[in-house]
């Protein structure tokens, strides 16, 4: 069995109105999914012909609206981060959450059980020149699980050779930067994803730019965010293998909501495809929480 995780972050599962864009965009892929719904919190709860939707909680039994650090944390070991800090953190992990990622990460239990992890995120060239002098500064949380997993990180150049997604889907960030990659579409990117995964057992893709979005509150942005999410998840699930599973969640809400640039504490999806789905959503079910989520693929792994 490959799975493929698909974290997308600052996405909650909001109402079916006309300030969520997962409502209003065209989503052709999700609406098919989910049998004529929209990706929204009416439509959670539900076993669908292809997918299950179910909606797991990332306030982490704290007050205060979810962040990154503390969310993306409990989201990569399933260790309630939040509770173990005492409030919830922004941006990036700090000292504690750190030894957290470093002792509980996905990649490194994974090789703890002599599994195959791969984070297909593509980096910049400043990035391995910072690299070089180690970890120091302020990294993501994706970032830090892959370093302490012992995993190779990706490059432009792989990028380059169709080995690696970048964290936009289709190359546009890098353009705008002044890099000369080729666009692609969302559906290539999707495809590329599903090729890496092909050999190996848990494979992870972040996207940040629905957080961004959130934060933007530029509806024609978010829309397109949106959209763009839609296709890369539609040519990934029809390219999947049988047996093979992916799963797209988040670490809290934020783009489900455009009246607010802050996040909020709605409950995010867990949208799990695959034919032998069944036993991934049991597991999650059993908690109804982000801090599920390793645990659960773990076990799903290693049975």
């Amino acid at each position: 069995m490959s799975i493929i995780f698909i974290f997308v972050d600052g996405v909650g599962l909001g109402q079916n109105d006309e300030n969520n864009p997962f409502a209003t965009a065209a989503t052709p892929f999700l609406s098919s999914l989910l049998q004529g719904r929209k990706m929204t919190l009416q439509a959670a709860g539900r076993d669908y012909a292809e997918a299950t939707l179910l909606a797991l909680d990332a306030g982490l039994s704290m007050d205060g609206l979810p962040q990154s650090a503390t969310g993306q944390t409990a989201l990569f070991t399933g260790i309630n981060a939040a509770q173990l800090l005492g409030y919830h953190l922004k941006g990036f992990p700090n000292k504690l959450l750190r030894h957290i990622l470093a002792e509980h990460g996905i990649f490194l239990q994974l090789r703890r059980s002599s599994l195959r992890g791969s984070f297909a995120n593509a980096y910049r060239p400043e990035f391995f020149a910072e690299l070089n002098k180690g970890l120091n500064g302020y990294y993501s949380c994706s970032t830090l699980i892959t370093y302490y997993g012992g995993l190779t990180f990706r490059s432009l150049e792989d990028l380059g050779r169709g080995e690696a997604v970048y964290m936009d889907i289709t190359n546009a960030v890098l353009r705008r930067l002044g890099f000369n990659m080729p666009p692609i579409t969302p559906q290539e990117a999707g495809r590329r994803l599903v090729k890496i995964a092909a050999q190996h057992d848990l494979t992870l893709f972040e996207h940040f730019i629905t957080d961004i979005a959130g934060h933007n509150q530029n509806r024609s942005f978010a829309a397109e965010t949106v959209t763009t999410l839609d296709a890369f998840l539609g040519a990934a699930v029809r390219d999947l293998e049988n047996g093979d599973l992916l799963l797209m969640t988040s670490d809290h809400g934020n783009l489900e909501d455009l009246t607010t640039k802050d996040h909020t504490r709605n409950p995010v999806p867990a949208l799990i495809v695959g034919k032998e789905r069944g036993r991934l959503v049991e597991l999650l079910s059993k908690k109804d929480s982000i801090t599920a989520v390793t645990p659960a693929l773990l076990e799903l792994l290693s049975y």
